[in-house]
């Protein structure tokens, strides 16, 4: 997708997603065979649940529909969430991620897995987990340290609900 074309696609859609509470991620347009699909990413602080998806689905496609802002060409809209291994790029992404382990690529070289436990404006405050049997430790990681980073999946991820009933036991 052209930038051009992204920066009026995003013009045009960033207002309706902000008003259904959610905040634009991204927009994609893939050719798939003969037919284009337009990927829009939503999010907010507390997720999106499924109505809210549909609700907005439904607006953008609305406007769309109104505009020639995807020319005259038929294309699919696919409306979504970043998903659970979503790279962390913006300072929202790292706040929503807090309790998260995340992987993280450093400046200096090399890579770190540690749990988000404070973000502030200047970087984040870490739990780096022990290794056979030791205890986890902290760690200070500025922005600027960071080149990339990216949630992982837990399945066995305790949740805060259950490390507050076990801190009560």
């Amino acid at each position: 997708m052209s930038t051009t074309q992204s920066e009026r696609l995003r013009e045009l859609l960033e207002p309706l997603v902000a008003s259904q509470g959610l905040d634009l991620e991204e927009i994609a347009v893939d050719s798939v065979g003969r037919k284009r699909v337009l990927r829009v990413v939503v999010d907010s602080d507390t997720g999106a649940d499924l109505d809210q998806i549909a609700d907005v689905s439904r607006a953008l496609s609305a406007k769309l529909d109104e505009t020639d802002a995807m020319g005259e060409g038929e294309y699919t809209l696919e409306v979504g969430t970043p998903g659970a291994e979503r790279l962390l790029t913006e300072h929202r992404h790292y706040l929503r991620a807090t309790g998260r382990l995340v992987n993280f690529q450093l400046a200096e070289g090399g890579e770190l897995v540690a749990r988000i436990l404070k973000v502030d404006d200047e970087g984040l405050d870490l739990e780096v987990p022990g290794v056979k049997g030791r205890k986890a430790t902290t760690r200070r990681l500025g922005f600027p340290d960071v080149t990339r980073a990216r949630v992982q999946v837990e399945f066995n991820r305790k949740d805060k609900k259950d490390m507050k009933e076990e801190e009560e036991a």
